[in-house]
């Protein structure tokens, strides 16, 4: 007997999995789809040892103590602080937008003393901010929108920024001074050993079984478990009762070049032309020595796994659907992006899987007669898992 069945092998999993068994003596059995732990963390070296995310470039930045003193447990870390330049109008400028953005786009001087000012005389006037245009459009005016966020926006989420709620946008500032760093936040860095290294030292406990390429549903039944931590997507748990919630997916094209750098910065984005969003090279972020290099190319998608809630009204308001009946389901704890239907960094992730266990730890008493797991069909968990 299992006392928690844990549905997905990424931050939000990990994390509860180990303190269930490393502060409660918990049996815990860990399940993925996907044949890796990690989520989309999820890192490798790649065929000519070059280390790469799988999933898009991942980089860890948090203002929080607890959070960064918690993953350090699991893992050494090396400095990175995460740069990105814009190709916009032939050129490559500093985004998020900041002085040096704006002096070179238009040949310009300007002082951080000046450019607010500048700023103000082309921001247009949003008597109630409600969509990610208005978040940019009343800052810093329609032409700048138009060059770093519109196109951007468009292909990112198959939506026009109009379309799309104030925090898509928000979540990028505008800067006067020439801070050029993606990220302000206290702690920035990376594993120094990668992602999944940090996450088979997290699930590394006697108490904590994983088995990847395993749906839950081809296992629910018979594995026998009290309790169900759930981090999918939760209209998925519920089979769809109330219909689908949208999300935004993304496909990657990894390159290996014969070149020891490719780009001047971890990343380029691409707001006004090609079909990708951005291209990311990894030896930026990973300080990786290597003759060769390798870069990820972007492409959101329609279809795909989900990656993006598209954060929209009417969507919120199917979400508030399964949210209760999550809320009325005992026994069953939803955590993580897909499973609250939020758009979170891996520290928010993190914060609300350690918030999720001292929820836990105040609601359920822990139990005096600890068991040893019980006896599983081994041949029909490898059957499902095939």
């Amino acid at each position: 007997m299992f006392d928690w069945l844990i549905v997905g092998a990424g931050f939000a999993g990990s994390v509860l999995a180990e303190r269930l068994a490393s502060q409660r003596g918990e049996k815990v059995l860990v399940i993925d789809r996907r044949p890796h732990i990690g989520g989309n963390a999820f890192d490798r070296y790649n065929e000519h040892g070059l280390l790469v995310h799988q999933y898009g470039p991942h980089i860890f930045h948090t203002n929080s103590q607890r959070i960064f003193d918690h993953l350090s447990q699991f893992t050494a870390w090396r400095a990175y602080e995460h740069r990105v330049l814009a190709s916009v109008d032939g050129m490559l400028v500093p985004i998020p937008i900041n002085l040096d953005t704006v002096n070179r786009l238009y040949g310009l001087d300007l002082t951080s003393e000046e450019l607010p000012a500048w700023f103000a005389a082309r921001a247009e006037p949003v008597e109630v901010v409600k969509t990610s245009e208005d978040v940019v459009v009343s800052v810093v005016g329609r032409e700048l929108y138009e060059k770093f966020f519109q196109g951007y926006t468009r292909k990112q989420w198959g939506l026009d920024p109009s379309q799309l709620d104030k925090s898509i946008t928000a979540r990028v500032p505008i800067r006067t001074n020439r801070d050029d760093r993606y990220f302000t936040d206290s702690h920035q860095f990376m594993p120094r050993d990668g992602y999944t290294r940090m996450f088979e030292r997290m699930l590394d406990h006697p108490g904590i079984s994983v088995m990847t390429n395993t749906e839950y549903r081809a296992i629910r039944d018979f594995v026998p478990h009290r309790r169900v931590i759930f981090t999918g997507p939760i209209d998925e748990y519920f089979e769809y009762r109330h219909g689908k919630l949208p999300y935004r997916s993304l496909q990657f094209q990894h390159e290996t070049l014969d070149t020891e750098q490719a780009l001047p910065t971890g990343t380029v984005n691409y707001p006004q032309s090609e079909d990708y969003t951005r291209v990311s090279e990894y030896k930026h972020m990973t300080g990786q020595v290597h003759p060769k290099t390798a870069i990820t190319y972007e492409y959101p998608s329609a279809e795909g796994d989900p990656y993006y809630p598209i954060l929209r009204p009417e969507n919120a308001v199917l979400y508030k659907k399964y949210e209760a009946l999550a809320q009325a389901t005992p026994d069953v704890w939803f955590v993580g992006r897909l499973a609250t239907y939020r758009y979170y960094n891996m520290d928010q992730v993190t914060g609300q899987a350690l918030a999720t266990f001292e929820r836990i730890e105040a609601q359920l008493p822990r139990r005096e007669d600890m068991r040893p797991a019980g006896d599983i069909d081994r041949s029909r968990l490898e059957a499902s898992a095939a």
